[in-house]
């Protein structure tokens, strides 16, 4: 936020709290080690009179002047970079830190945490999205995966979820939250398309954001623990209980972005959530992740193993990180994310509805 005095006029804004706008660099800045390198040549070549000479004691003291001031000025220059990278690290990372902010430990019941694994040690920018909401018509997820990384991953991961959390209360219907994605992330890449590539539209063939495509899911929760979902090219989530079973075996609407939403959604009722059980969403990058020897991460089994004793949210969240980075032996190949939620065992849950259900009345379903 910038404050700016009342009544005044011209004034430049300053950030809140009295701290300072960046100085902006002069683009001669960026000259300045090359600048200082043929000068440093130069003034030693010309001005200093052992320079002078042309034997060969003098041939290495020259060399080894030079080698000096290029190693000080390379020093100075790699310093420089770290600083500048370091910069737009904690800048990006806290840019993603405000669209993925932290999760509720608790929602209507039951218990959430989330982790995320990136592929690179370094990296704090990735594609990977999730927000859990409680709404009127019941707890709301969605968890997706952006193709790509980097600024403009960020970009479509603050469209996406600022979309969400503003239609998982508006809209009635979980198909109506799908679409308002859908028309938040088309408006984004028109809007993309024209800033980058102003000589042609997305729908082009060949047009790089052609090929930008967001899989997603939406999960509902209703007090009654009913499931409704809405898939778009994501892998299912598992009902871990006395086992680790997939919600669904479906095949999933194709990711949004390259192809419109059907006429019809299917938003698909997946039984129920009920107290003790608990749902892990996951990106697909946990399951493609890869022992040295090639081997695909057991996410099943993974998930039974967990199943089979006491858990909770948070420890089922972070016994799945233990054993995917001890299957891939380091940072996995593409980054990941798992969401888990728990209800709780002492969880109040109504009987379930037998009459029309309101998400009916919008969407079809598929049992």
């Amino acid at each position: 936020m910038f404050r700016t005095k009342p009544g005044s006029r011209g004034v430049r804004p300053r950030a809140a709290g009295g701290a300072r706008r960046p100085a902006r660099h002069h683009p001669l800045t960026s000259l300045a080690p090359a600048l200082l390198w043929g000068a440093a040549v130069l003034g030693y070549k010309y001005a200093c009179p052992f320079a002078q000479r042309d034997d060969l004691p003098s041939r290495i003291a020259t060399s080894a002047v030079l080698f000096v001031v290029g190693a000080v000025l390379i020093i100075r220059i790699h310093r420089s970079l770290l600083r500048d990278l370091r910069r737009i690290d904690e800048v990006a990372g806290a840019a993603q830190g405000v669209l993925l902010r932290p999760l509720p430990a608790r929602l209507e019941g039951l218990t959430l945490a989330a982790r995320r694994f990136s592929a690179h040690p370094a990296a704090t920018v990735g594609g990977d999205l999730y927000e859990a909401v409680a709404s009127d018509h019941g707890i709301r997820v969605v968890i997706g995966d952006v193709r790509g990384s980097g600024l403009n991953a960020i970009g479509t991961v603050a469209t996406v979820l600022g979309s969400f959390r503003e239609a998982a209360h508006d809209e009635p219907a979980l198909g109506g939250v799908l679409r308002r994605l859908d028309r938040a992330l088309a408006r984004d890449l028109r809007r993309r398309a024209r800033l980058e590539h102003p000589s042609g539209g997305p729908a082009e063939p060949g047009h790089p954001l052609a090929e930008e495509f967001v899989t997603l899911l939406l999960l509902e929760i209703r007090p009654d623990g009913t499931l409704l979902t809405v898939n778009c090219g994501h892998p299912w989530p598992h009902l871990l209980s006395a086992g680790a079973e997939p919600l669904s075996h479906a095949d999933p609407l194709p990711p949004l972005g390259p192809f419109p939403l059907p006429t019809d959604l299917p938003v698909r009722r997946c039984g129920r959530l009920l107290p003790g059980q608990a749902l892990v969403l996951h990106t697909d990058g946990v399951e493609d992740a890869r022992d040295p020897s090639g081997r695909f991460f057991p996410l099943v089994d993974t998930l039974c193993s967990i199943a089979s004793g006491p858990f909770t949210a948070r420890t089922a969240a972070s016994d799945i990180q233990a054993a995917l980075l001890a299957h891939s032996q380091g940072p996995p190949a593409d980054d990941a994310a798992v969401l888990v939620l728990c209800s709780e065992p002492s969880r109040t849950v109504p009987p379930q509805s037998t009459g029309r259900e309101p998400w009916s009345a919008a969407e079809p379903s598929v049992q």
